[in-house]
């Protein structure tokens, strides 16, 4: 509870000094006040049955049979300020067991798990955001209600800027196929681009700001944001001046058209600067390395590259690659330096179920040579460390189906509800060919308004 009330003071405290850029532009033609309350529940279970391996490290993923689950809750109070300018407050709840203590893969199967997971409801701050829009010309278009949204009519062509703390896959990388897994796919590796090491704390979040340039077939964006104060950590570190992230991504319109729509690419490029360690610093000394006895302060660079093509409404297939430095540690997400996914979401309009939803997906994760030779040489990593490393590229193959359950009219809206079953089948888990292959079993209920 300490950590909550000094997160909250800390966020609280940074508002004002972001309210005035924006009251400057637009106080003068504030309309009348207006609130928006959102809610979300997620529950998901899993299962591994026992597997084969030669030999089993301390973070590796245990061959026994096991169970795991993770249960998130969500609120957004939204408040329109002043014209084009709203103010966001995410409290958020969250408990589980994760499997093999979230260890032993690239890609972990539950994306709702974090580091420090619990089995008792730890609650926290998730966002706490102010947003400005500036129109650019006289053409709208209606902007939905949503979560972290109040809707409304918005210049086709505006500025966005965005500040407080949230978390950067609400901004970039906004695949429509493969985001959320509370929805979607499950498995961290097809939540953004596996080599993105993007700053957040352990549950995801950041503290910092993006600046969007919107257009109806193109936009661009930046962001710079904290970074944990240590490798996957949760407290984050507020000196921006010695550990942040840098991102620009630019998306838009392809010039292929299909039924459904345009093709759409997206680019994202990053850096981080972050006192991390370098692989073959570690490795340097020989014996058993690590990390933790030769960090200082270094940049990691990468970038992310996505394909889309609509095949109708909330339907679509998916490419992406990415590739990362290599030479450090992973520092806030996941160990892929190198990824390539592919899959698409589908409707159940074929068989009259139109508002279900089909996921496939298959990814392609790797390592750089150093990151190869630190974990063979019985080093460890923030999910890794078998002891030793027969490498071979991390594959992981994910399906879901989604049932949406009938809607309930409530006084705060329509609450909707979806179950998903899901497999995941993982080979070479942790980029180990004496292991696995590794199967994940899944049930997930989703509900919100």
């Amino acid at each position: 509870m300490k950590h909550f009330s000094r997160s909250l003071r800390f966020r609280v405290a940074i508002l004002p000094l972001l309210l005035p850029l924006a009251a400057a532009a637009q106080a003068d033609s504030a309309p009348a006040p207006a609130f928006g309350f959102h809610a979300q529940a997620t529950y998901i279970w899993q299962r591994k049955p026992s597997f084969s391996a030669a030999y089993t490290g301390p973070k590796s993923i245990r061959p026994a049979a096991e169970k795991s689950y993770s249960f998130t809750t969500t609120a957004d109070f939204g408040a329109r300020l002043w014209n084009g300018a709203q103010l966001h407050f995410n409290p958020e709840g969250s408990q589980g067991v994760p499997l093999s203590n979230l260890g032993g893969s690239g890609g972990l199967s539950n994306g709702e798990l974090q580091r420090g997971s619990s089995t008792s409801l730890r609650k926290y701050i998730g966002r706490l955001f102010v947003q400005q829009r500036f129109d650019v010309g006289s053409e709208t278009e209606k902007v939905e209600a949503d979560f972290n949204e109040l809707g409304g009519n918005y210049g086709t062509k505006r500025w966005t800027i965005t500040a407080g703390s949230f978390s950067l896959l609400d901004y970039f990388d906004n695949n429509p196929y493969a985001k959320d897994p509370r929805e979607q796919f499950m498995n961290w590796a097809f939540m953004t681009h596996g080599a993105w090491d993007y700053p957040a704390d352990a549950r995801g979040y950041t503290t910092g700001a993006v600046i969007e340039y919107r257009t109806p077939a193109w936009s661009i964006r930046v962001g710079r944001a904290m970074q944990p104060k240590e490798s996957n950590g949760l407290p984050l570190d507020r000196n921006l001046a010695r550990q942040y992230g840098d991102q620009i991504e630019l998306d838009g319109n392809l010039p292929v058209t299909l039924p459904a729509g345009a093709m759409r690419g997206r680019l994202l490029m990053f850096r981080n600067r972050i006192i991390a360690g370098s692989f073959n610093d570690a490795l340097a000394p020989g014996g058993v390395p690590d990390l933790s006895l030769v960090r200082r302060s270094q940049t990691k660079t990468g970038w992310g590259a996505t394909l889309e093509a609509p095949l109708g409404d909330d339907a679509g297939l998916f490419v992406r690659a990415s590739s990362n430095s290599g030479n450090l540690e992973t520092y806030a997400f996941t160990e892929i330096d190198r990824q390539l996914s592919a899959g698409g979401q589908f409707t159940g309009s074929a068989w009259g179920r139109p508002q279900d939803r089909v996921g496939v997906a298959y990814a392609v994760n790797g390592l750089s040579s150093g990151h190869r030779n630190y974990l063979a040489a019985g080093g460890q990593g923030a999910f890794l460390g078998d002891g030793r490393l027969n490498y071979g590229s991390e594959r992981i193959f994910e399906t879901y189906y989604r049932w949406t359950l009938p809607e309930w009219a409530m006084r705060a809206g329509r609450l909707q509800t979806a179950l998903s079953l899901g497999l995941q089948h993982i080979t070479n888990p942790g980029y180990n060919r004496d292991r696995g292959p590794v199967q994940v079993f899944s049930v997930r209920l989703h509900t919100e308004f």
